[in-house]
């Protein structure tokens, strides 16, 4: 079993940064990829971005291009969200996910969850 935790969720204003972490533990191993996603309310979960073992990453780039970055520390089992120039529609509660194989878009494809970390951003 693989156990993540999120943090670093909070309000913000519009334009403003902030930056996720997922920490893993348990059973972890640096082959899994790891993704983001989120929720708003009365929304389905949205893909947000993904890292492979390798570093590489991919977006969703249509509601975060250039805005986001995922990277990830494999001393900490850590992966990390970097949101910068935060916009309203940013606002959701927040998941990573880890699968044993490489990143996909699918939620479904996913093997493990946190439980979330709100993020709301003010106009």
């Amino acid at each position: 079993q693989v156990q993540l935790v999120e943090s670093g969720g909070g309000l913000v204003q519009a334009g403003g940064s902030l930056r996720l972490s997922c920490a893993a533990s348990g059973r972890t191993r640096s082959s899994y990829a790891m993704g983001w996603f989120r929720q708003a309310p009365g929304q389905e979960r949205e893909f947000v971005g993904a890292i492979d073992w390798s570093g590489d990453s991919i977006f969703n780039t249509e509601s975060v291009k250039g805005r986001f970055t995922i990277s990830r520390v494999y001393a900490k089992n850590t992966v990390y969200l970097q949101m910068n120039n935060l916009k309203p529609e940013d606002t959701a509660v927040y998941y990573c996910a880890a699968r044993h194989s490489f990143y996909s878009r699918n939620e479904h494809d996913y093997d493990y969850w946190g439980q979330g970390t709100q993020v709301t951003v003010s106009s």
